[in-house]
């Protein structure tokens, strides 16, 4: 029996088949899935034969078989950094929640974002959220941002989860897919999934006064159904977005504006840093690339860890 994986737990999975009903399902023994060593081996959004356990009247199975993946979203674990954690799979449209403030996204976890879903080829659009809450100069920074992130190429709306503004936009790109929605906790993945289906009533918490940040109430991914035809993978809040590790020399391929321009440096294999005659390089002395998104790609290419609580936007936005 075929179905997929719409909520994950850790231990036990929920499955729906094709005929519409649900098996909570374990996995038998250890599943080693080739070439990712991943502290989750079965996804939300992974499609799984599973059989059904005869020994008792309640509806249980065990997965025996994991489909190959269309795509999948993953980052570093949080416990153990060597490891991986596969935030969803077969993901049709990937919606990056970003807020200003409470809290805070910055520019260094949003390229982290779009890097990974760049690597593993899948849509990604940048949603910034609570719109109807900013003042004037807010709403300038939003613009700015939006407006970087349009250059590359990427999709940027301005949504108010609250108020319903621009959230049909957001269903009609979400129309027959499968949907990711993540960012950091409180910047109101599940306030818009709410909006979008009023009958999930799914929980919602008030950011935190004393350090500005969402509280979790999304503890593991799940899938919804909607009532027009779309699914919707909602993801715990995360911190930060450590980036898997990927050969210096293909880094630049998932920064879309560096691609362009690769071919223009002097060497095949520019890591667009002190080489001469890179492209890169001359685009930001010109302006034609942000420093924020250069920053951002320094930082992935040494491995460091993301600060995005002490980065702060591109300094040079302002001049």
């Amino acid at each position: 029996m075929t179905g997929i994986v719409y909520k994950s737990t850790g231990s036990w999975y929920t499955v729906k088949t094709d005929n519409g009903k649900t098996y909570e399902c374990r996995i038998k023994g250890k599943f080693r899935i080739k070439g990712i060593k991943s502290t989750n081996p079965v996804a939300v959004g992974d499609l799984v034969d599973i059989k059904l356990e005869t020994n008792n009247d309640t509806k249980t199975g065990v997965i025996e078989y994991i489909h190959e993946r269309q795509n999948y979203i993953i980052r570093k674990s949080v416990n153990l950094s060597k490891q991986t954690h596969i935030i969803a799979s077969n993901i049709d449209v990937a919606f990056l929640l970003i807020t200003l403030n409470n809290p805070t996204t910055f520019t260094t976890f949003i390229d982290r974002f779009l890097v990974t879903a760049e690597a593993y080829g899948i849509r990604a659009v940048l949603l910034f959220n609570k719109i109807d809450t900013y003042n004037e100069d807010e709403l300038l920074e939003v613009k700015y941002l939006a407006a970087l992130y349009r250059k590359i190429g990427y999709e940027c709306v301005g949504i108010s989860a609250k108020s319903g503004k621009n959230v049909d936009k957001v269903k009609a790109m979400m129309k027959d897919k499968t949907s990711m929605f993540s960012g950091h906790s409180g910047v109101g993945k599940s306030t818009l999934i709410n909006t979008i289906s009023p009958g999930l009533l799914l929980k919602t918490a008030e950011i935190s006064d004393q350090h500005q940040q969402g509280q979790h109430t999304t503890t593991f991914a799940e899938m919804f159904d909607m009532d027009f035809g779309a699914k919707i993978i909602d993801t715990p809040g995360i911190k930060g977005f450590g980036v898997v590790d990927m050969d210096k020399e293909e880094l630049g391929d998932y920064f879309p504006e560096f691609f362009e321009l690769k071919s223009e440096c002097k060497f095949n294999n520019c890591l667009h840093i002190n080489e001469p005659k890179c492209a890169i390089k001359a685009a930001l002395d010109n302006e034609g690339i942000p420093w924020s998104r250069y920053k951002s790609y320094l930082q992935i290419l040494e491995g460091e860890e993301e600060h995005y609580r002490k980065n702060n936007y591109d300094e040079d936005q302002t001049s």
